[in-house]
């Protein structure tokens, strides 16, 4: 009660005041209440879980060729379909784990330069007819060869330039989280570690052929299609790199 009759005694400005307080309140929400609540606390690591049952998750589903049976020959131990008579240690069915070495160095360099000229005229003339006496008639026209004439030119220079280079080494083991009907294999790996107060991420997705695993059980990211890999942080220090709410909310809803 006492705050509310202090803004009211106080007029408009303070009105404005506590709205925009209010506004600012309902924007930081559980955010910032949860970040007060971990002041002096090691950020913490998230639960090992199965990937398939995390919310959003969504099998795989490619085009496939028709299924081939096994067939064994008479007298043989062989199956058509193995890869060597004796099995291997590599990662072949749903929750085994191979090793990933990513590797990403690139380097992408582009530069453009548009130019572009237009000149344009025109002209509109009635003569010395009747049509061009009755225009001679108007006052400021004294020439009816050139009644209505137009100019037009606009030029249009553009230049862009982009750089860049990124460079990525790191080793991550994946799990098998699902095996497709071709053979190929669904992998998904994520790694978390925490160095003081910030937590560094790294997560690789992907689907790979068996014949590309190593001996040693492992595989180059470049071999993984449809690879989703993301390498980032989260913590005091991530925190602080990023702008506040309010520099966020004017950058989405500036129109300059």
């Amino acid at each position: 009660m006492r705050i509310h009759a202090l803004f009211k005694h106080h007029g408009r400005p303070k009105k404005t005041l506590l709205i925009t307080l209010t506004l600012a309140t309902a924007l930081t929400g559980c955010g910032a209440a949860n970040q007060l609540s971990e002041i002096g606390k090691t950020p913490k690591l998230s639960a090992i879980e199965d990937p398939t049952a995390q919310p959003g998750y969504k099998p795989v589903s490619l085009p496939q060729p028709a299924p081939e049976p096994a067939v064994y020959t008479a007298n043989s131990l062989w199956r058509s379909n193995d890869q060597s008579f004796f099995r291997d240690g590599r990662a072949r069915r749903v929750g085994d784990i191979l090793t990933i070495n990513v590797t990403i160095n690139d380097e992408a360099e582009f530069e453009n330069t548009t130019e572009r000229n237009k000149t344009s005229n025109r002209s509109l003339g009635v003569g010395t007819g009747v049509l061009g006496s009755i225009f001679s008639l108007i006052p400021g026209i004294s020439d009816t060869s050139a009644v209505l004439s137009a100019n037009a030119s606009s030029d249009t220079e553009g230049e862009g330039t982009i750089e860049r280079s990124e460079a990525l080494t790191t080793t991550i083991a994946a799990v098998i989280v699902q095996q497709l009907p071709n053979g190929n294999l669904v992998i998904e790996g994520k790694q978390e570690v925490r160095v003081n107060f910030e937590i560094r991420e790294l997560v690789v997705a992907g689907i790979i052929r068996p014949d590309d695993i190593q001996p040693d059980n492992t595989i180059e990211s470049s071999k993984i299609a449809q690879a989703r890999i993301s390498y980032g942080g989260r913590g005091q220090i991530s925190t602080l790199q990023q702008p506040g709410y309010g520099d966020q909310i004017v950058d989405i809803v500036a129109p300059f």
